[in-house]
């Protein structure tokens, strides 16, 4: 048990809404990044849903990421100002994962630069 956390492509065409869905709607979903227990970025994503609109529990709740998203997470990220998050069985950040941030963000604007949308969804 724990946070587990994914990064997703589809088709641009085939995503509709930022929030509100799940990925079983899509077609041509791929897994293009894995996190395992890293809570703050999991907080940061939480905050973007909420500023979305979302209001359900933060958990199996995609959210799409755009290039805006993505900036402001590269910022925070850079800043060290991932918010500090805590959750039952969701493990610690440590700042080790800055490198690995830093990578998935450079490939998702690449995804995005090539007409898929970028989806960040949990499990715990």
């Amino acid at each position: 048990m724990g946070l587990d956390m994914y990064a997703f492509t589809a088709p641009k065409e085939v995503v509709t809404r930022n929030i509100g869905f799940t990925l079983s709607e899509l077609r041509d979903v791929r897994e293009i990044h894995y996190w395992r227990k890293h809570p703050n970025l999991h907080g940061w994503m939480e905050e973007l849903y909420r500023a979305k609109g979302g209001t359900e529990t933060f958990n199996c709740e995609p959210v799409v990421l755009t290039e805006e998203d993505l900036d402001a997470l590269e910022l925070a990220i850079r800043s060290g100002q991932l918010p500090p998050t805590t959750g039952f069985f969701f493990g610690e950040s440590d700042g080790s994962e800055q490198s690995e941030d830093l990578a998935f963000v450079k490939a998702a604007r690449e995804f995005i630069a090539d007409g898929y949308a970028v989806i960040y969804d949990s499990w715990w």
